[in-house]
């Protein structure tokens, strides 16, 4: 059995079949992470739900920033619908409550002990280690599965507070978690994220540095998406697989199961 992960997808259904045929992958023996953003700005966000729902328990998916700007969108909150988004048949499909809620019960974090590996769309702070990371997803993660979901979607939105602190409460709280989860890029020492810089390292200003640099050493590795401008990316406790498929560039998978995480990438021309 093979385990592969696969950066952000975004709607990017062509792509995603040719990386799956070039791993040879075959849904009744081998098992894929998705790094999150499954949807949005890509030709065929419907078709990439449905196929990645379809795989059942041999797909794991995290939520990304667009996956959850759709369900905000699916919740009333239509006046954050920018005109590069390619959700709308989405909305309109007649299994869309189907595919909405298989979505709202997709994790934050993922984490598996035996190999030491965890699955988030963007990053981590420095001070989260992964029972932590579980601990503040399943918090989101009960709101977003409870009668308040819509109430959460209505305050998503934003980048205060920048500093995580742990007495943190109410909606503050709950968007500083899913923006660490799903928009972190830069972050410094201290807790404090820097969400409005998107480029590559060494653009963001002092103090801030990518946030997987200032982790802990350790056998632990993170597999993440959401930057396209780092690109592929391996260093010490961190893989990085968003290689810009939406952009024009490739869709990506990275081996976990041999610890080879050799990569596979194919074109993608959306």
């Amino acid at each position: 059995m093979a385990l592969y992960a696969i950066g952000d997808v975004q709607g990017c259904l062509g792509a995603l079949k040719a990386l799956l045929a070039r791993l040879d992958f075959r849904a009744d023996r081998d098992r894929l992470w998705f790094c999150g953003d499954l949807v949005n700005r890509g030709p065929d966000s419907l078709g990439v739900l449905r196929m990645v729902r379809d795989l059942g328990d041999q797909a794991t998916c995290v939520l990304g920033n667009h996956d959850l700007h759709l369900l905000a969108m699916a919740h009333g909150q239509r006046r954050y619908h920018a005109s590069a988004d390619t959700l709308a048949p989405v909305l309109a499909a007649t299994d869309a409550d189907r595919l909405l809620e298989w979505l709202l019960r997709r994790p934050l974090f993922h984490y598996d002990p035996e190999r030491r590996l965890g699955l988030v769309h963007a990053g981590l702070l420095p001070g989260w280690d992964a029972a932590r990371a579980l601990s503040l997803a399943a918090e989101v993660q009960a709101t977003l599965r409870s009668d308040q979901a819509a109430d959460f979607f209505e305050h998503m939105y934003g980048n205060q507070p920048e500093r995580w602190d742990d007495s943190l409460a109410g909606t503050e709280r709950q968007r500083c978690i899913v923006n660490v989860f799903t928009r972190l890029r830069f972050c410094s020492l201290d807790g404090r994220m820097h969400l409005g810089y998107k480029g590559p390292p060494g653009g963001q200003p002092e103090p801030f540095r990518p946030w997987f640099q200032l982790r802990p050493a350790g056998p632990e590795v993170l597999v993440f998406g959401h930057w396209a401008a780092l690109g592929l990316y391996r260093g010490p406790g961190a893989l990085g697989l968003d290689s810009g498929c939406v952009w024009g560039n490739a869709l990506s998978a990275a081996r976990l199961d041999d610890g080879s995480f050799s990569i596979t990438s194919v074109a993608c021309n959306s």
